[in-house]
């Protein structure tokens, strides 16, 4: 008997996850998981129709890209300004995909002077934006999430 209750005595002593409550260790383990996560990565890229949902994550990169800047490039060819040549043709659009797949311009960040040639831009450009084709959020752990993106437009003299 006395072998028992020193055996018990050690078991008990040894095995502290005996002792923690179902629930502490449920939290020990959801906290371990959202330490894993990384929150500043989509494990899925918002996708237009045309856009392979079994391409790589790379490839579904390029593919949204792509059809974004096309949307915007389609706008902006309607459209003639010239620029001075001192002018910053580089244009940088953040903007937001929601979970709905749903687009809200952010920010535009452009030189001055294209304001001055061109009033309309940032409505072109929000336009272009909101307008494009129907679009699946991006996913993370298979979750539609917002995710924000930022694209450069380089503008051209047609010149």
């Amino acid at each position: 008997m006395r072998k028992f209750f020193i055996l018990l005595v050690f078991c008990l002593m040894t095995s502290c996850g005996w002792l923690t409550s179902k629930e502490e260790r449920t939290q020990e383990l959801v906290q371990q998981e959202l330490l894993e996560i990384d929150f500043n990565e989509v494990d899925n890229y918002p996708l237009f129709e045309n856009c392979d949902e079994t391409l790589s994550k790379s490839g579904q990169r390029q593919c949204f890209e792509q059809e974004v800047l096309l949307n915007c490039a389609k706008i902006l060819e309607q459209y003639k300004f010239v620029l001075n040549k001192k002018t910053n043709k580089n244009v940088l659009v953040d903007f937001l995909v929601d979970q709905n797949g749903k687009v809200s311009v952010l920010k535009i960040e452009k030189d001055s002077q294209i304001d001055d040639l061109m009033p309309e831009f940032n409505q072109l450009i929000t336009q272009g934006l909101e307008e494009l084709p129907s679009l699946q959020p991006a996913l993370k752990r298979g979750i539609p999430v917002k995710a924000k993106f930022r694209i450069p437009i380089v503008l051209n003299n047609t010149e």
